[in-house]
């Protein structure tokens, strides 16, 4: 993610150190310079002994857009997966249903093809039991 955020812009912050580009160019720059640097070892005194409160607040200003944009793209990702989701699910939706058509289709061939069954087997029981008419009848008359 880091990655995809640097390529957004140079602008964001480098995530190892935490600062933009420009920043550690103004330190680069600082190191560079003869300039005594303040030897408060506290990086949040030091920002304030290096800027001037509209410097600070111009900083700011720059930073909190910097982290709406961030914002705006982790939205974006976030809902390009929700709608990247969405479809597949929609697909595999799809894909079932069909599924289920088919076997639907299946089950009423083989509902029909038992119903076909269960009729030749009624008319055969039917034939069996006329069979069994016509035997015990004739057996009555050869007995007779």
């Amino acid at each position: 993610m880091f990655a995809a955020e640097e390529a957004v812009g140079s602008h964001l912050p480098v995530h190892e150190s935490g600062f933009t580009p420009e920043e550690l160019n103004e330190l680069l720059s600082f190191f560079e310079s003869n300039e005594p640097v303040s030897s408060n070892s506290s990086s949040e005194n030091s920002s304030r002994a290096i800027y001037s409160p509209d410097e600070r607040k111009q900083r700011r200003k720059i930073s909190n857009r910097e982290s709406a944009k961030r914002s705006r793209w982790r939205k974006k990702r976030y809902l390009e997966n929700l709608t990247n989701q969405v479809n597949k699910m929609n697909i595999e939706n799809r894909r079932l249903k069909n599924r289920l058509h088919l076997v639907l289709n299946q089950c009423h061939v083989v509902w029909g093809d038992n119903e076909q069954l269960r009729s030749e087997s009624f008319a055969l029981w039917a034939k069996l039991l006329d069979l069994y008419w016509t035997l015990a009848a004739m057996q009555c008359n050869h007995d007779n």
